[in-house]
């Protein structure tokens, strides 16, 4: 499963549901009609994915849509579905183009400067307002902007990530 977004609050009197999308743009998380839902393990049940399709979606402002989901038709019911992930299948996602690739590709990947030094390991990214962020664990964290200046070559299939950076900073 690929995250691409979470649901985050009930949204209006109909049961409507607010999520933080990670896609770009935003709405196109909404063309996969069918979410897989983040489901946590609690006593005997290990947790999982809940296959759900949308009724019906649309695009919020910012990094945010709204969407209906079948059976849930007042706000208290939606309430239920909140801190969710969303996911799909990875099949489900199209081949990046050549020279791109999806973040949860980076995840895991080393990272060394120019010079061949270690970093460390790609913990997260984040989206931030100038741009998203690299979280690198080493011998300590980073936080490195994820844009050509900095990043010069991403091996996905080598799990290695090659930056122009200080290693001090």
């Amino acid at each position: 499963m690929v995250v691409l977004g979470r649901l985050t609050a009930p949204w209006g009197v109909k049961g409507w549901i607010k999520a933080e999308s990670y896609t770009d743009p935003p709405a196109g998380i909404l063309d996969y009609p069918t979410w897989f839902l983040a489901r946590p393990a609690r006593g005997d049940d290990p947790g999982g994915w809940d296959e759900m399709a949308i009724v019906e979606g649309r695009a919020q402002g910012g990094r945010h849509v709204v969407v209906s989901l079948p059976g849930v038709e007042d706000p208290e019911t939606a309430r239920l579905w909140v801190a969710r992930d969303v996911a799909v299948p990875r099949s489900a996602l199209p081949e990046p183009a050549p020279g791109e690739y999806y973040w949860d590709d980076l995840e895991g990947c080393r990272v060394v400067t120019l010079e061949g030094r270690d970093l460390g390991v790609v913990a997260h990214l984040m989206d931030m307002p100038a741009n998203p962020v690299l979280v690198v664990r080493g011998e300590r964290e980073r936080w490195l902007p994820l844009v050509r200046e900095h990043v010069k070559r991403v091996d996905t299939a080598a799990r290695l990530v090659t930056v122009d950076w200080d290693p001090e900073f």
